[in-house]
């Protein structure tokens, strides 16, 4: 788990320093208080203490709401609304404003959470000053706290100059959803001698600026060398337990949704049929004229 927050220590080996309250509106009132709100800082602090945190994707502000209050620190718009909210084959057909409206109700559901939104296909890749812009508008418009980018070492110069603008970045590596079509399909990326240069990617993207690394159906062994070679923290997702964080999409993670399952999945619940069992019930009971009852009616 990420550490609570404790008063800022008087050592310089101090690399977490207490958040103190703004000078202006409302903020944490008091640096002895518990965390208000995960930053990249706090990521980074369980990476140099060896202790883990967990980030799960959500597209409403119920599920945000949801998973804040459980305790999950890091809170993905992923560009996979296109696959799970849209119902689109894959994520490239999701725009930049589609993702907006779903930061905009994950903002508003979440209040302790670091919330990430990704770039989504073809809102970054023309250039720099297309990647700033995009990332401005996820953080002005859609109120996220960073953004995640897919690409390898390509895009170093691109992160460094986002960073250098005051967007923090969470870089993407492996496989890579955006670029299917260009790999072969879902494929596990980094295996022999395709190693080395996952880790390369991960190197360059972390000295770029990039706060995390997050690596997506990669060989546990690879994963573990990336983890080793990077100062930042690293997210897997089909990457082995060696990372510091681990994402999955909510809707596999709780069962939501049916058919061919990834390996890497592990189902906490069966939502679907709860919700399955909970809509026949109320259908029956409108049908049978059980509902509404006299304590629903005015």
């Amino acid at each position: 788990m990420v550490p609570e927050s404790t008063p800022e220590s008087s050592t310089p080996e101090s690399d977490t320093p207490t958040e103190l309250a703004a000078p202006y509106g409302s903020g944490p009132v008091s640096p002895a208080a518990p965390i208000k709100r995960i930053r990249t800082h706090h990521l980074q602090a369980a990476k140099n203490n060896g202790t883990k945190f967990a980030m799960l994707t959500a597209y409403d502000q119920y599920a945000a709401q949801i998973f804040d209050e459980a305790g999950i620190e890091v809170l993905l718009i992923g560009d996979s609304a296109a696959n799970n909210v849209l119902g689109y084959e894959t994520s490239l057909p999701i725009t930049l404003d589609e993702m907006i409206i779903f930061s905009r109700a994950v903002s508003s559901g979440a209040h302790r959470a670091l919330i990430v939104a990704d770039l989504p296909f073809g809102s970054y890749e023309s250039s720099t000053a297309q990647a700033i812009d995009s990332s401005v508008r996820l953080m002005k418009e859609g109120l996220v706290h960073a953004v995640k980018m897919e690409g390898g070492a390509y895009y170093a110069d691109t992160v460094r100059a986002m960073t250098a603008a005051g967007i923090p970045v969470m870089a993407h590596i492996g496989f890579t959803p955006q670029s299917e079509h260009a790999l072969g399909g879902y494929r596990v990326q980094g295996r022999g001698e395709a190693a080395q240069p996952v880790i390369d990617d991960a190197v360059a993207l972390a000295e770029a600026g990039a706060f995390c690394v997050l690596m997506e159906m990669v060989p546990a062994d690879v994963a573990a060398a990336v983890d080793a070679a990077v100062a930042v923290p690293t997210i897997g997702i089909g990457a082995g337990k060696s990372t510091t964080g681990q994402v999955l999409v909510w809707q596999d993670m709780a069962g939501l949704r049916t058919g061919h399952i990834a390996k890497f999945v592990k189902q906490y619940a069966d939502l679907r049929t709860v919700l399955s069992d909970a809509a026949k019930a109320y259908g029956d009971d409108v049908r049978n004229g059980a509902f509404p009852g006299p304590e629903h009616s005015f």
